[in-house]
């Protein structure tokens, strides 16, 4: 079925348009993004169960946003009355105009910015789901999300917890302003099954994930993934730490994704261009990876957590080459951003919520696919390790360091696995450095989009990642 737009987005549309209409007599630019998106949560462990209805991305609210004399200012708002919307209009004018003209008095400096386009567009889209959120029986799914959480109790022995976490989230959003009226309505949904083994003192944990742009009847797929997880977590006990040093490695899709999230996804956020906190700027046109590196970044790439039509500046979803066999194309960018560096927005103008900002940020970030085999990787490697489990990352935009943390690695000698383990890892580098040493790529290829993404340490979004296998030359530690 389809996902019902929102209802009462739908009753505050004509009101919202009549706002904007008013706004844009004494503004160069108006737009609206308004939003309704309820959500669930369910959370499952060995000792009790708990249900919510709030999740990272529930929210119902309205931000305008306006332009005048090359400076722009924002009001977000969640109470109105839509039959009184002139005196709506004048209190919004009197805060914005507060905010600019605060501006002028204090000689702040504000980057030259001209006016955003207004290309007239009309667009409706509603995704196809099996279960809405807010009308899922949730007595059913927390069901499910027991009979999850016992089969990995029920694994080992040496399980003491099998927690299960699942959200689902309905999005709605409309955005308008005098030539543009745009609508959509999708359902996104992700769970994770974590276990954990404990021996002698010591503990591990291991999970499995499902996300996708489905209902939250994808939560019972983890019924077939939770007994890897278990097994995983058991194995680790007998890992052994990690031997510093430089080796061949393989990364699974997982943690392929996290090498594109963290190696060239902040990296080329446009927005730290005009600030000059990105060295990528200086780096476009240049190889910064080997033939075997191609990478993409857009809300079309994949039917993943963020497969949306439009960003929150009413930008059409895209798909951007950011590096084209090796060579360093393109960033991508908000539409604020976009007119500072005089280039074209992407559909990477993100939000929070409506109450925050937007910026430039990621949607899917993925390497492509190539032509070899897991196996002739695996037999390709004198000594390395093949890596799995992506756990954390941070990179350092301005001098293209790289850290991520990796949940274990499986030994490679002589070209083949010796089963024997290490856990944690921590693999370092310098970004090009990496991507030049990729030789070669799967034809598989795994998209997940299980948590979320902060710019710095704040201001949260739904992000996905992936990749198919790639073998490289790393750090290790």
């Amino acid at each position: 079925m389809k996902a019902k737009f929102s209802e009462y987005l739908d009753s505050i549309a004509e009101p919202m348009k009549n706002l904007v209409q008013i706004l844009s007599r004494k503004y160069d630019y108006v737009s609206l993004l308004s939003t309704d998106s309820p959500g669930l949560t369910l959370l499952c462990t060995r000792t009790g169960k708990k249900v919510s209805h709030h999740t990272m991305t529930t929210e119902r609210g309205n931000v305008i946003r306006v332009a005048k004399d090359g400076l722009y200012s924002e009001f977000s708002f969640n109470e109105f009355d839509p039959d009184n919307i002139p005196a709506l209009a004048e209190r919004i004018t009197a805060e914005l105009d507060s905010q600019i003209e605060l501006l002028k008095i204090t000689g702040t400096s504000v980057y030259e910015t001209g006016v955003l386009s207004d290309e007239k567009k009309e667009l409706f889209v509603e995704k196809e789901t099996e279960i809405l959120p807010e009308k899922a029986d949730t007595g059913e799914l927390m069901e499910i999300l027991q009979q999850i959480s016992q089969k990995g109790l029920e694994t080992s022995g040496e399980i003491v917890e099998s927690m299960v976490r699942a959200q689902s989230t309905h999005i709605s959003k409309m955005f308008i302003t005098p030539n543009r009226f745009l609508r959509q309505s999708y359902v996104y949904s992700e769970a994770m099954a974590a276990v954990v083994a404990a021996r002698d003192g010591m503990n591990r944990m291991a999970y499995e994930v499902v996300s996708g742009c489905r209902g939250p009847e994808m939560f019972k797929d983890l019924l077939e993934k939770v007994s890897d997880a278990a097994a995983t977590a058991v194995a680790m006990l007998d890992a052994e730490p990690a031997p510093a040093g430089t080796y061949d490695i393989i990364t699974a899709p997982d943690v392929t994704g996290l090498i594109a999230h963290e190696a060239f996804g902040h990296g080329v956020e446009m927005d730290m261009f005009v600030k000059h906190r990105a060295i990528a700027a200086d780096h476009m046109g240049q190889r910064v990876g080997s033939d075997k590196v191609t990478m993409h970044e857009g809300a079309l790439c994949d039917e993943s957590v963020t497969a949306f039509a439009f960003d929150d500046e009413g930008t059409l979803a895209g798909d951007v080459t950011e590096i084209d066999k090796g060579i360093l194309k393109a960033g991508i960018c908000d539409a604020l951003a976009a007119k500072r560096l005089g280039t074209e927005p992407t559909g990477n103008g993100k939000r929070q919520n409506f109450a925050h900002k937007a910026y430039t940020r990621m949607t899917n970030t993925v390497f492509d696919s190539g032509r070899d085999s897991l196996e002739d990787m695996i037999k390709s490697i004198d000594c390395g390790y093949l890596l799995k489990g992506m756990d954390s990352g941070m990179e350092d935009p301005k001098h293209w360091g790289i850290q991520c943390i990796v949940s274990r690695g499986y030994e490679i000698r002589n070209g083949k696995l010796t089963g024997k383990m290490i856990a944690p890892v921590v693999l370092t580098g310098f970004v090009p450095e990496l991507l030049k040493s990729v030789t070669m790529a799967s034809p598989d290829r795994i998209i997940e989009g299980n948590g979320g993404c902060g710019k710095g340490h704040k201001e949260w979004v739904k992000v996905a990642d992936g990749g198919p296998y790639l073998k490289a030359r790393a750090r290790l530690g």
